[in-house]
C-alpha cells in the first residue's frame, strides 16, 4: 500500500482556506490541528471551524487534538464526521475508554505521544487504537525542525505492530519534508503529516505526489526498486 500523505492546514492560508483545501485534494486526508492554548501554547480551531472544514473538504479529516481533557471534547469531533480523531496520551484520563467511544461513533481512534513520552507502557494497548502518532517536534507550532531522536521510538512501535498483525497506522508529524520523510519511512512510519513542505510548494499536488512516492519507496527499510 502506498504511503499516506496528510497535509496539515496549520500551514495553509486561513483567509483562503477553502482554496487551499482544493489544492490538496489529491492527498489522503487533511490534517487538522486543534489547539486550546492550554495543552500547547497556541490556539487554532474549535468544533465550529472544524465542522465547516468538514463541510467543504473533498477528502476526509484527520483531526489531531492538542487539548486538555480530550475525554470530554474528542467525541464531538467524531460526531462532526471526522474520519480519524487522535488525542494525546499525556492529556487523556482514560485513553482506552475514549478510543472505544470514538470507534463506537464511527471514527478511527488515534493515540499521540510527545517526543519525550516513552512508548513501552502503551504497547499492550495496540489493539485498542487504529493509529499511533509519534510527534517529531514538540507540539504547538508548525515549521519546527524534525527531531531524529524520536526514530527509535517509532521503530519500536513498528516492530510491535508488525508482531501483533494488527492494522494500525503509524503517523509522524513535525518537520516532514523531502529528506526527513525518508528517515521516518525507513523507521516504520506509513502516514505522514506535512505542512510547510506542501503548502509552500509551487504546486502542492505535485509535492504530495513526490512525498508519497519517496516515502513508499522507503517504507520500513532502505529504498526498494
Amino acid at each position: 500500500m502506498p504511503a499516506r500523505i496528510n497535509p496539515s492546514i496549520l500551514a495553509a492560508d486561513f483567509v483562503n482556506l477553502e482554496r487551499d483545501l482544493d489544492k490538496i485534494a489529491s492527498a489522503d486526508l487533511v490534517h487538522v490541528d486543534v489547539m486550546d492554548n492550554h495543552f500547547v501554547p497556541n490556539l487554532t480551531f474549535g468544533p465550529q471551524m472544524v465542522g465547516r472544514i468538514q463541510d467543504v473538504s473533498k477528502i476526509p479529516l484527520d483531526v489531531h487534538l492538542m487539548i486538555d481533557n480530550p475525554d470530554e471534547w474528542a467525541l464531538g469531533y467524531a460526531e462532526l464526521g471526522a474520519y480519524s480523531v487522535t488525542f494525546h496520551v499525556e492529556a487523556a484520563a482514560d485513553p482506552v475508554r475514549l478510543a472505544r467511544r470514538l470507534r463506537a461513533i464511527g471514527a478511527r481512534a488515534g493515540l499521540a505521544l510527545k517526543p519525550g513520552t516513552a512508548v513501552d507502557d502503551y504497547l499492550d494497548l495496540l489493539p485498542e487504537f487504529d493509529q499511533f502518532l509519534v510527534m517529531t517536534v514538540e507540539p504547538g507550532f508548525g515549521g519546527q525542525s524534525f527531531m531524529a531522536e524520536t526514530m527509535p521510538k517509532l521503530a519500536r512501535l513498528r516492530a510491535a505492530v508488525d508482531a501483533s498483525g494488527a492494522d494500525i497506522w503509524l503517523q509522524v508529524d513535525g518537520g516532514i519534508n523531502e529528506e526527513t520523510i525518508v528517515t521516518a519511512a525507513e523507521n516504520g512510519a506509513d502516514t505522514f503529516v506535512a505542512g510547510s513542505a506542501v503548502f509552500r510548494a509551487e504546486n502542492p499536488a505535485d509535492q504530495i505526489s513526490l512525498l508519497r512516492e519517496s516515502a513508499t519507496r522507503h517504507l520500513h527499510g532502505p529504498a526498494t526498486s
